[in-house]
């Protein structure tokens, strides 16, 4: 069953012919590419964004939709403390409706081990200003009470928000031209242009852009991409199915993480609905290359994803993928547009089962639409947000592990003032390209899970080597 907006046959929005050269040129239309490109407009630049799909064709619309401050990293709470701000500044200030509402998000605990793990984080959440709290069962049924089942209690932030991703992005994209910036759809970056040992340009399948700086926000692509430059980052990804139900009564309308089951309201009336604490993933070589930076990982949460012996043809870590190529040749991105995973049909039955098992007085409910994203992610679970020392001129950002859809305006802020020479106005080192080179012990995050958000309260470690 599919049911995304956007995919490689939906219509080019943007088609800007591309200038000679450029300030800044932006590799990926996610949303931590498109608030880059906003942010630098808003500058006074006028920077050029490259897709080599659609806008918001991959991950960055097959999210959750969670706009979420609650469980993040210590590190990466004070810039989501900013991205929330911003959130509500440019749904304030857009034409377009974000889809954005204050509604609430909660993690619901399985077990008193759970209730430990989210106690142990609230301290950086009161240290930063977030209204995290902790609910007794009591007050979890009261604030969810058509829910079926037993829990301890749970942690609830009622500043955080919900947004609708494929609604949003596009939306930011159009703001960013507004703003000044250059987008390109359905083209793709081949090559970096380096001469003298720094970034010269851009090769696209179009042409070459003349450019001193260059942003990498390739999501799932980004590891590809710079290992091409002699970059190397460990980046995998992992498959996640959403559902999207028909109208429904409202029964919740915040977002909840169950376990085994998260959920949001849509504005539509409906539900985005998926597991909570699996994904699928697909061995491929950049597995067997980052294996060692991962084993902390694998072996705090050995069994929270299904294991897939080969990636589709075209995926960015596919066995028949291109790791070589010229800038004349037709590249891997051009091959395949939008990284469009097909769902898991095995899952999308059980999620709705286990949505129908925990809100019985719904009755049957069915599905409106079914899709699945590549969440790209980091052996510790936060992204890459740097310049590029060996080569001066490259910035990435990217890796952001599941997390990115809410930070991105908070990064793409960040993104912006790293390449014109300005203070970010937060501790970046957390996110540095050098922690996966220079010996550093590697401290996992919060994840994709409350199941890894535990994990990673209470397992610390693992040397990259």
């Amino acid at each position: 069953m599919r049911g995304i907006p956007i995919t490689a046959s939906s219509p080019v929005e943007h088609d800007a012919a591309l200038p000679s050269n450029a300030s800044v040129v932006i590799i990926g239309g996610g949303i931590i590419g498109v608030m880059t490109a906003y942010f630098l407009a808003q500058k006074g630049l006028r920077p050029v964004l490259l897709e080599k799909g659609r806008i918001a064709g991959e991950q960055s619309a097959r999210n959750w939709g969670w706009v979420r401050q609650m469980g993040r990293d210590p590190a990466e709470l004070p810039i989501m403390v900013e991205a929330n701000r911003i959130w509500r500044q440019l749904q304030a200030e857009g034409p377009d409706d974000l889809g954005l509402r204050h509604c609430g998000l909660t993690y619901v605990a399985r077990s008193e081990k759970d209730l430990a793990g989210f106690e142990a984080w609230l301290p950086h959440a009161r240290a930063d200003g977030v209204d995290s709290r902790m609910l007794s069962s009591a007050e979890l049924h009261d604030l969810i009470p058509h829910a079926q089942g037993s829990w301890p209690g749970a942690m609830h932030t009622a500043s955080d928000m919900r947004a609708e991703p494929w609604v949003a992005v596009p939306a930011l994209a159009r703001a960013a031209v507004v703003a000044g910036a250059v987008i390109r759809e359905n083209c793709a970056a081949r090559l970096l242009d380096v001469q003298g040992g720094r970034i010269a340009g851009v090769v696209t399948e179009a042409g070459r852009i003349a450019t001193s700086d260059v942003v990498v926000a390739g999501g799932a692509w980004s590891n590809l991409f710079l290992r091409r430059h002699g970059v190397n980052i460990p980046q995998l990804s992992v498959r996640a199915t959403v559902v999207a139900t028909t109208p429904v009564p409202d029964i919740y309308a915040g977002g909840a993480d169950f376990g085994e089951i998260a959920l949001r309201r849509r504005v539509d009336g409906g539900y985005s609905l998926a597991e909570g604490d699996a994904h699928d993933f697909w061995v491929g070589p950049d597995a067997f290359c980052a294996a060692r930076a991962f084993w902390p990982q694998l072996r705090a949460d050995p069994f929270g994803r299904r294991y897939l012996p080969a990636a589709p043809r075209g995926f960015p870590d596919a066995w028949g993928t291109k790791r070589r190529w010229a800038g004349d040749e037709t590249s891997p991105f051009e091959r395949c547009r939008v990284l469009n995973p097909a769902p898991s049909h095995r899952k999308v039955g059980q999620i709705l089962d286990r949505f129908q098992q925990l809100f019985p007085s719904l009755g049957a409910v069915e599905a409106h639409a079914a899709w699945a994203g590549m969440i790209d992610t980091m052996p510790d679970v936060v992204p890459v947000v740097d310049r590029v020392e060996a080569l001066p001129g490259l910035s990435i950002c990217t890796g952001m592990s599941g997390h990115g859809f809410g930070i991105g305006p908070g990064f793409g802020r960040i993104m912006a003032d790293l390449v014109t020479g300005e203070a970010p106005g937060h501790d970046l080192s957390r996110f540095r390209l050098s922690r996966f080179s220079d010996g550093s012990v590697l401290e996992l995050g919060p994840a994709l899970s409350i199941d890894w958000l535990r994990s990673a309260l209470e397992e610390r470690a693992g040397a990259y080597m």
